[in-house]
């Protein structure tokens, strides 16, 4: 059966222990008027002064390791001056404290949509992802994982290690497969060298 459309960004699966995620999180802070939106289940890393940016999709080179995935924003708003939660950072808000929850365990797994067909021989090589804005009615990412950019190091964000068992979304034959992922090249637990692929 083919699988259901849907883009989620990277939603919070489960440890690499096994065990459940336990919603565990860390504040960032982003800098006043950073002009790019950043959506729930986004990748972000760490920039300089100390604050996060969304990950930029384009940058070819491994020393860009993210911190982990976006899961929310709290800021006063400037013009009502209201504390203001929300799924997603809009962008360009001038505020002095907008701060970032950020799911940045390096053992946390996961799932995201491809957007091309899935293969377990796929699987234990490195992707990127898609590079879409996402859904400002909901605040949730739409990034997907980027099949065409498989990549055999661990220089790119996302090591693909397993296929979804959702009955909706397990089909290896047909685009949208949902994959599980960790982040490889994590900024808090980054690998020895790019090279190394850890399989």
């Amino acid at each position: 059966m083919a699988n259901q459309s849907e883009k989620f960004g990277l939603r919070p699966y489960k440890s690499l222990n096994g065990a459940p995620w336990n919603n565990a999180q860390n504040r960032y802070t982003i800098a006043a008027n950073y002009g790019t939106a950043i959506f729930q289940g986004d990748l972000v890393v760490p920039v300089a002064a100390g604050n996060i940016e969304r990950y930029d999709v384009t940058a070819s080179s491994g020393a860009v390791k993210p911190i982990g995935v976006f899961n929310g924003v709290f800021y006063t708003d400037p013009t009502t001056k209201k504390p203001t939660f929300s799924n997603f950072y809009p962008g360009s808000v001038n505020a002095s404290d907008i701060v970032a929850n950020v799911i940045d365990d390096p053992n946390t797994l996961f799932l995201v949509d491809s957007d091309e067909a899935m293969t377990r021989a796929g699987l234990f090589i490195g992707y990127k992802t898609t590079n879409v804005t996402g859904n400002t009615a909901t605040g949730i990412s739409k990034v997907q994982l980027d099949t065409s950019t498989a990549d055999s190091t661990n220089a790119i964000p996302l090591q693909a290690v397993d296929i979804s068992q959702d009955v909706n979304n397990e089909d290896t034959t047909s685009a949208n497969t949902n994959v599980i992922v960790r982040i490889q090249n994590h900024f808090l637990n980054p690998p020895a060298s790019a090279a190394d692929t850890g399989v």
